[in-house]
């Protein structure tokens, strides 16, 4: 046979024959190939190792190639890469034209489809090199250098015709009988006969199992460098250290076994492979080989304990990052927005690439609602809700996150124009009433001022408050460019004013403050802010930090700008000009003019539709983070579907509805990239823990990690007595610190610096 497909057994990679073309069609066309390749196409380069692996250039093992096969094969399997994208259809068509000449067996696109790996019919009379360099020059193609190894395989793709382009099935003829006493110590390969590949070999796993309750030790790995070595695999100078730590941690969940273990971790000590395209690798010496096995039956050796803390951190991680794809999309991109959008919303998005539109569909909301003012919408729940938005942009720097302004600039300039007088009136009114005046004319009541500065003091943000509502229950509204700056909305420039306010916009209640001086504002109303506010990821995070499970997040609607890395395009936004605006002033008429409670049947039924998938989801993938998030994420959903239904004509529509749907799923997307994994572990922890001061005095005066040899120097310096093995007991059966088994130090966990205001 001259195809093989790849495995391990006892720790080494094998090879055994594909006898037949279903055989070889069934390995191609699993759910599993077709879902990788989508995922390596779309730049994860790193899940083409979960590809299966095929060999089409072999010799018998004798000569050091990989065991399994007692014969020389009678075909050569050949990259063609370093392909221009323009020239890759004529390149293609070449190697067909030339099929016969060549003796082509099998033509499939590489797996990230820039490139080709061809089967050709061995010339027996030339070297392995010479057959390549030969079919090099038939094709007119570079001959690729790196790939003169016999042993050479390819990571396969799909079985579909846009995948596997030619495939002959004399590529599946046996081998002839080997001369007699040659090969004496291997079965022939005539003889090996199965049919089908042991149990999980389909996959390209080998005997065991690919997966640890349903996450691949692929992603497992993948996730534990980005926790534990800034996304960085181990090189030469730390793959000892950094892999016997690896080893350590997973042999709990590899059965203790040294050869899935062997099949799992990966060989640190061999180089990757010179194409960038063809999916080979290179063998390491047998040296190196001998280094690898040691360094994980080192690990095997060490005493045996519980599940490492560092496991629990990386499954715990994978779980969020499992919940996020419950949303839609994958883990790079968010959920795709509806092809046909809402005439209003494909308005407001027209002017910006398609990247942006996500994140202005989303941004629009807190202006457009602000002209809503004296209406409520009534939920499947009957609690009355009104057209309350607080966005927050989360971008990475220079990404362009400016481009939410021109939209809403134009939504607000009715509501501009309307200030200004009221701005001038109240500047009229100050400078006839000086504070030094003892007898004051009265404010006048009229005044209504909607769009807020962001630097204010509690006594001119409560006046706002209370003037918008006894002028009709209208909105304020604040715009800022980095959400730091919302701080400077009320006098105590903290955060957490910042996260109390936001909570009691979101529910309308009660604000304001109530003084005995004459000349002090007083006055209490129900709180209607929306606001736009734009960050970094870090930067959001460390505002919110304190604020992930108190409820603050949750009443948010998150959007982001997600950009392909290799796209430098700079991007050209449309013209706002006064036909946009003319085109604009319907929508924003029929906002203004609506008031009362209005409801609409189908968004209710959507709405409730929404909440039974996000609880099925929930329990799906196993996230209370999901679940908690969803609530609030499904009410700012139906409210925006409300406001496009007040601004259609109190019309409902089937691009609304699916509108709706979507910017739930985006939103939620958001949330639990940026904060999810943070809420699962605050969730986790919630069960109450009684503070006592007694385990917290020492705990506080020691790092976040540290070793026991700390641990005993910080109590002697304390004249504390005893050997302090009890303290470290308690502290750890309360949860307030882990044993990291691989590195042999203590870690304060979440749940200490929560409960203790230790700043995460």
């Amino acid at each position: 046979m001259s195809v093989h497909v790849i495995y391990y057994k006892d720790g080494a990679k094998m090879m055994r024959p594909v006898l037949t073309r279903e055989e070889y069609l069934q390995l191609r066309g699993s759910e599993k190939q077709q879902e990788v390749i989508k995922l390596v196409r779309s730049g994860e380069d790193r899940q083409k190792n979960r590809l299966i692996q095929m060999n089409y250039s072999c010799l018998p093992n004798e000569d050091g190639t990989l065991k399994g096969s007692t014969l020389m094969s009678t075909t050569i399997g050949m990259d063609v890469d370093h392909i221009k994208a323009e020239e890759m259809q004529s390149v293609g068509e070449r190697i067909l034209e030339k099929k016969d000449e060549l003796g082509l067996l099998m033509l499939e696109l590489s797996a990230r489809g820039k490139g080709y790996h061809l089967v050709f019919k061995r010339r027996p009379e030339l070297t392995q090199e010479e057959n390549l360099k030969w079919a090099s020059d038939l094709l007119g193609v570079e001959y690729d250098k790196g790939a003169k190894d016999i042993t050479r395989v390819f990571y396969t793709t799909t079985a579909s015709e846009e995948d596997l382009l030619f495939l002959d099935d004399e590529i599946f003829c046996p081998l002839p009988a080997p001369p007699l006493g040659e090969c004496s110590d291997a079965p022939s390969v005539i003889n090996q006969t199965p049919s089908t590949p042991p149990k999980g070999e389909v996959e390209g796993a080998g005997r065991f199992p690919t997966h640890y309750h349903g996450t691949p030790y692929s992603e497992i790995i993948q996730k534990y460098w980005e926790l534990f070595n800034d996304g960085k695999e181990p090189v030469d100078g730390d793959r000892n250290v950094l892999t016997f730590e690896l080893a350590m941690t997973l042999r709990g969940i590899c059965g203790y076994s040294l050869e899935k273990m062997m099949q799992i971790i990966p060989n640190y000590w061999k180089a990757p492979s010179d194409s960038p395209f063809g999916g080979g690798e290179q063998n390491c010496s047998p040296e190196e080989e001998a280094e690898w096995r040691k360094t994980i039956e080192n690990a095997l050796k060490e005493p045996r304990k519980g599940m490492p803390y560092r496991l629990k951190q990386v499954l715990q991680a994978l779980k969020s990052q499992s919940a996020v794809k419950a949303c839609g999309g994958t883990l790079q991109t968010p959920p795709p927005m509806p092809s046909k959008l809402p005439p209003l919303v494909r308005l407001l998005t027209k002017n910006v690439p398609d990247f942006y539109k996500p994140a202005v569909a989303s941004a629009v909301f807190p202006a457009l609602g602000a002209h809503l003012h004296g209406v409520k919408f009534r939920y499947w729940d009957n609690v009355e809700h009104e057209a309350t938005f607080m966005n927050v942009l989360i971008g990475s720097q220079s990404i362009g996150k400016g481009s939410i302004k021109k939209p809403i600039e134009y939504i607000m300039e009715d509501i501009r124009l309307r200030d200004q007088p009221n701005r001038q009136r109240e500047a009229e009114w100050k400078q006839k009433n000086p504070g030094a005046r003892q007898k004051k004319d009265p404010r006048p009541t009229d005044i209504c001022i909607q769009m807020l500065i962001d630097n204010l003091t509690d006594a001119v943000f409560n006046q706002r408050i209370v003037d918008a509502h006894n002028n009709g229950q209208r909105f304020i509204y604040t715009i800022v460019d980095e959400i730091e700056a919302l701080k400077k909305v009320t006098s105590k420039g903290t955060a957490d004013e910042v996260g109390l306010l936001i909570r009691k916009a979101f529910d309308n209640s009660l604000a304001g403050q109530e003084r005995v001086g004459a000349d002090s504002v007083s006055g209490i109303a129900p709180l209607r802010w929306n606001f736009n506010a734009s960050t970094t990821p870090p930067n959001a995070r460390k505002f919110f930090w304190k604020m992930v499970n108190d409820g603050t997040v949750s009443r948010l609607d998150v959007s982001t700008i997600i950009r392909s890395d290799d796209d430098d395009t700079p991007p050209v936004l449309g013209i706002y000009d006064h036909a946009f605006a003319q085109e604009l002033k319907p929508y924003i008429e029929r906002l203004d003019a609506a008031s009362g409670l209005i409801e609409c049947a189908q968004a209710k039924r959507l709405a409730l539709d929404m909440r039974q998938e996000n609880s099925d989801a929930a329990r799906l993938y196993e996230s209370e983070a999901y679940r908690v998030l969803s609530y609030r994420a499904n009410v700012i959903a139906w409210l925006k579907g409300m406001v496009l239904y007040v601004a259609h004509g109190c019309k409902w529509s089937k691009e609304i509805a699916d509108f709706v749907r979507w910017t739930e799923q985006y939103n939620m997307w958001c949330k639990m990239l940026y904060f999810g994994q943070e809420l699962e572990k605050e969730l986790r922890y919630e069960v109450e823990i009684q503070r006592q001061s007694g385990p917290k005095n020492l705990l506080d005066l020691l790092p976040d990690e540290f070793n026991r040899e700390q641990y005993f120097q910080m109590r002697e310096s304390l004249g504390r007595s005893g050997d302090g093995g009890n303290a470290l007991r308690v502290w750890t059966n309360r949860g307030y610190i882990v044993l990291d088994e691989v590195s042999g130090r203590y870690c304060k966990t979440e749940t200490y610096k929560l409960k203790f205001g230790t700043k995460l």
